[in-house]
C-alpha cells in the first residue's frame, strides 16, 4: 500500500487545509472535489486513508463510503458539518473508522488519522535489514557487520524511515515530516546534512542513493565488502 491519502472535499478552504496537514505528515495527497473523482482516485492509488466529506456535489459521502467499503478495507475518516447523532451512527455503520464534525482543529484531525492507522495497520517489523546493516527499532540500535554504530536520535529516525521502504524514493519533505513531525524551519537542507552524516557513520555510502531532484532511497547492496 502506498504512502498516499485521498481527500474528498468540495470546499476549497477546508480541502486545502486538510491536504496541507496530511502532506506535513508525509502523505502524498490526492484531493478530489467530487464523490466520483474520489472513488476513481481510491481505485487508482489504493491509499492508506481516505478523508471524506459528506456533502458532495454528486454522490453523498455516505454513498461514497459504502462503495469504498464494498471494494476494500481502506480506513475512512468522515468529515462533515452535520452534528446529528443519527448521521454519526449512519457513517459508522457504513464502515467509517471515525467521524469529525466541522469546524475542527487540524491537529485533532491529524491525531484522529494517526489513531486510525495505529488501529488498522499491522505492526511494522521491529528489525529492518539492508545488507549487513540491521536497524532494531525496539532496542533503537544499529549494527553494521555485527558491530554497533552509535547514532543520534534524528539520524536513527531518518535511517529507519529509509529502511522501512527500501527502493522507494522518499522526498525531502516526506523525510522531514517523518523525522520532525512537521515542516522544519531550517528547510530541507537539513536532510542532506543528516544523510551525509549517516553515510559516513555507517561506512556504507552506497546504502542511501540520491535521486536528483526528488530525494533519497535506501538500497540493500547485493555484495557488502
Amino acid at each position: 500500500m502506498s504512502r498516499s491519502a485521498v481527500v474528498i472535499e468540495d470546499d476549497e478552504a477546508i480541502g486545502g487545509l486538510v491536504a496541507a496537514y496530511l502532506e506535513r505528515e508525509g502523505f502524498a495527497v490526492a484531493w478530489e472535489r467530487s464523490g466520483g473523482g474520489g472513488l476513481a482516485a481510491v481505485e487508482q492509488l489504493d491509499p492508506r486513508i481516505v478523508v471524506l466529506d459528506v456533502g458532495l456535489p454528486d454522490l453523498d459521502g455516505f454513498e461514497v463510503c459504502r462503495r469504498i467499503r464494498r471494494e476494500r478495507p481502506t480506513p475512512v475518516l468522515i468529515l462533515t458539518a452535520r452534528d446529528e447523532e443519527v448521521d454519526r451512527i449512519v457513517g459508522l455503520e457504513l464502515g467509517a473508522d471515525d467521524y469529525v464534525t466541522k469546524p475542527f482543529s487540524p491537529r485533532e484531525l491529524i491525531a484522529r488519522v494517526r489513531a486510525i492507522l495505529r488501529r488498522t495497520e499491522p505492526e511494522a517489523p521491529q528489525v529492518l535489514e539492508l545488507g549487513d546493516v540491521l536497524v532494531d527499532r525496539r532496542a533503537r540500535t544499529v549494527t553494521v557487520a555485527g558491530e554497533q554504530v552509535p547514532l543520534r536520535t534524528l539520524e536513527f529516525e531518518l535511517l529507519s524511515a529509509l529502511a522501512e521502504s527500501p527502493g522507494r524514493v522518499l522526498t525531502r519533505e516526506e523525510l522531514l515530516a517523518h523525522v520532525w513531525g512537521t515542516t522544519f524551519p531550517g528547510g530541507t537542507r537539513t536532510i542532506d546534512v543528516h544523510v551525509a552524516q549517516l553515510r559516513k557513520k555507517l561506512g556504507r555510502p552506497e546504502l542511501i542513493a540520491t535521486v536528483r531532484g526528488s530525494g533519497y532511497r535506501a538500497i540493500a547492496p547485493a555484495v557488502v565488502p
